[in-house]
């Protein structure tokens, strides 16, 4: 399995393109990078809720380290691949981080909000809010 690209190496990507066809085709090529989850893990509970595609999040946790590794999927490439954006930003990340990573700031800096749909954005909140919350209970 490939690792993941930071959320710092995302940013620097993006900025590359000159239009968001091209930063379109990048996410999708980001959705190639994502471990497909085995359908064991594709379970109800792991189903984040508010997502207009489905999406699963599986989160398991290293206790010497302290650190939260994601597993995610989706049935949509463009979901799998905005997927990475975010766990670029929380993958193997303290609970603590999670929780002060200003991921608005990221999604501003990235200028993802204004080129996806409303339905998309929200989902994006909702996977975020669901990471957040495992990051709490851990």
């Amino acid at each position: 399995m490939a690792k993941l690209p930071s959320s710092t190496e995302i940013i620097d990507d993006l900025a590359f393109f000159d239009d968001w066809e091209e930063r379109y085709q990048y996410i999708i090529d980001l959705s190639k990078q994502l471990p497909v989850l085995s359908d064991a893990d594709r379970t109800d509970d792991r189903l984040v809720k508010g997502c207009q595609s489905s999406v699963w999040l599986k989160t398991n946790t290293n206790t010497n380290q302290d650190k939260l590794h994601f597993s995610a999927d989706s049935d949509a490439i463009i979901v799998k691949g905005l997927l990475v954006l975010v766990l670029a930003a929380y993958q193997d990340k303290s609970a603590q981080e999670i929780l002060e990573f200003d991921m608005d700031g990221y999604f501003k800096e990235l200028d993802l909000e204004r080129h996806i749909t409303v339905a998309r954005g929200n989902g994006l909140r909702s996977i975020v809010g669901k990471i957040r919350q495992e990051a709490t209970q851990a």
